[in-house]
């Protein structure tokens, strides 16, 4: 069930979709083991003990938008090695959601991903999940030359790059903030999660915890002649 009206969505042509805590559930703690493997990551670059090594993890992922980000500008890191150590995880807590599947598979026009995960994280994520057929494309931290959301610049290239109608874009996120800049540019923005609910912020369009209902019950474009 959707946790708010039906939306109207006629006007969208381009459904542009986050990856982690959006297409499938935050609670499902999958991130939490990619979290775990940073902070040991971080233990190693900067030599300090776990739990400072955490702090300063965080305070990359808020002041640059992922650690990765805060490594790379303060300790020189390659960003391949980063990557594939920290989705090097077991991926038994994603369960593939045929009714979300379903939604999206019925969405007219053009899906795309937009994330700030390794493209090699997003085809590993959407082929177990079994949607990695439903999307044109995958725009990762690679393709934005690891420029992270919400940096506008990135949001301008991935618009540039399939040249798409910021108007007639619905941008799906777990993270409030990523939405600002889509905001901006004209775009529709959903936030999705349990938090949903609780954001006030006047850029967020649409809220929802439940992702699947929220596609299911809204009101869509028709493009039949």
């Amino acid at each position: 069930m959707s946790d708010a009206p039906p939306a109207d969505l006629t006007h969208v042509e381009t459904w542009l979709f986050d990856l982690d805590n959006t297409l499938y559930p935050a609670e499902c703690e999958y991130m939490a083991l990619i979290e775990g493997k940073m902070t040991d990551f971080m233990e190693r670059a900067t030599g300090l003990p776990r739990d400072e090594a955490r702090a300063i993890q965080k305070k990359y992922y808020h002041e640059h938008g992922t650690t990765l980000a805060g490594l790379m500008a303060h300790h020189g890191i390659a960003p391949k090695a980063f990557l594939d150590e920290v989705h090097d995880v077991s991926m038994d807590r994603l369960v593939p959601d045929p009714v979300l599947r379903s939604a999206i598979d019925t969405l007219p026009g053009r899906r795309l991903i937009f994330t700030n995960g390794s493209l090699g994280h997003a085809e590993r994520v959407l082929g177990h999940l079994g949607l990695d057929h439903l999307f044109e494309d995958v725009f990762a931290i690679e393709t934005a030359d690891y420029l992270p959301k919400p940096a506008m610049a990135t949001f301008e290239k991935i618009v540039s790059r399939h040249d798409l109608s910021a108007p007639a874009t619905a941008f799906f996120e777990d993270s409030e903030k990523n939405l600002a800049p889509a905001a901006v540019l004209g775009m529709t923005t959903v936030l999705v999660g349990a938090h949903a609910a609780a954001s006030t912020a006047d850029f967020v369009h649409h809220r929802t915890h439940d992702l699947a209902g929220f596609l299911t019950s809204a009101r869509l474009k028709d493009l039949m002649p």
